[in-house]
């Protein structure tokens, strides 16, 4: 495990709130109704998703909820580009900008390179990306004056998902799948790794990951985000391999996984990711243990009606425990079924990430 502790005075620490402060690296600038005012008569933002689709129930439509949130705020319209293949996702931006957006939200790591290209071509627009940096050809790190990074360090709360669900099974056998294989998929995949492992040495108990290695960085793929099927395909093997939590890292393939866990019969539970799953997909409230959240719907909110305000600046937003940025959502129906002893660690283990005494690291970790 990448994961580095310090002794520390442990306190108490309400963990599971509903409001997200939205804090990024630089001070965010505040807007004023004034400001709002100003901006409506000129200021089009716009909005691209990947091929998941704005109802994904997971990371596109949680942006498209902050974009509809801002625009009402400021009192504007939105224009949006809906891809349904990866090979749109070039001509979707482009679109925006032959409707002249003033600002651009592309949401995915897929659309990194699109977003890029758009960018260096239209210095004068400007762009946020979900989930992504940007990089060159060649992969090396490259900034834009016109870009801004919207980042989560998604492995700190998935680390305390996985300390949760060690602690939670009966079988000692819990599994994680992604789409696929990208940084945002993976750093979900790593932190839950380290919090399954983290409980294991602090319990002496052996309970088995399926689905990922982080060491090697190698596991179970879907091969897409849109492929129910293949999650359910997937998450009826981990089922018949004893798992009884599967937390599935893969836009709205957790619907396939919900459908094996029903056909099962068996007590199975899911964790779900980026939305609180119990507030999304209520169908299957009964088979959340919680959902390893990403505040997106603030976050974009907020970035939009600054760069209406002319505050847009490029320096990346990275959510974190620290500023509410990614949360575990509440237990719900799953309150019951839980050691209250394991959630008192949780709040401990969420304490000491916070205040740096514990540091979760994955290859994706995006830096501050």
């Amino acid at each position: 495990m990448t994961i580095s502790t310090r002794k520390t005075v442990l306190g108490g620490l309400a963990m599971f709130g509903t409001v997200a402060m939205l804090a990024a690296c630089a001070q965010a600038p505040a807007t004023t109704d004034d400001t709002n005012s100003a901006a409506a008569s000129d200021f089009t933002p716009c909005i691209v998703s990947d091929f998941g689709g704005f109802n994904d129930k997971s990371f596109n439509q949680s942006s498209f909820a902050g974009i509809e949130a801002a625009a009402d705020e400021l009192g504007v319209d939105f224009n949006q580009a809906e891809s349904t293949a990866e090979d749109q996702y070039a001509s979707n931006v482009t679109s925006m900008i032959d409707q002249d957006c003033s600002f651009i939200l592309t949401v995915g790591f897929a659309l990194a390179n699109a977003t890029r290209d758009a960018a260096i071509d239209n210095p004068e627009t400007n762009f946020a990306i979900i989930d992504s940096a940007l990089s060159n050809d060649d992969f090396s790190p490259l900034e834009l004056e016109n870009v801004k990074p919207v980042l989560y360090d998604t492995a700190q709360a998935a680390f305390l998902a996985g300390y949760l669900a060690a602690g939670t099974s009966k079988t000692g056998i819990v599994a994680t799948y992604g789409g696929l294989q990208f940084p945002s998929v993976t750093i979900f995949m790593d932190g839950f790794a380290d919090g399954i492992a983290y409980f294991n040495e602090a319990k002496g108990t052996d309970v088995t990951l399926l689905g990922w290695d982080k060491a090697t960085q190698t596991g179970a793929f879907a091969g897409s985000f849109d492929d129910i099927a293949a999650g359910k395909t997937t998450s009826e093997n981990f089922i018949s391999l004893g798992a009884d939590i599967i937390l599935p890292v893969a836009g709205p393939l957790f619907q396939g996984t919900a459908q094996a866990i029903n056909d099962s019969g068996k007590d199975v539970a899911i964790i779900g990711v980026d939305s609180d799953l119990f507030e999304t997909t209520p169908e299957f409230a009964a088979l959340y243990l919680t959902s390893v959240m990403k505040q997106m719907t603030d976050a974009t909110q907020l970035i939009i009606t600054d760069a209406a305000a002319g505050d847009f600046d490029a320096t990346p937003y990275v959510g974190t425990l620290e500023n509410e940025g990614v949360l575990l959502a509440p237990l719900h129906e799953w309150e019951s079924k839980v050691d209250p002893t394991i959630m008192t660690e949780i709040e401990e283990l969420q304490a000491q990430i916070i205040d740096g005494s514990l540091v979760i690291e994955s290859e994706a970790t995006p830096q501050q």
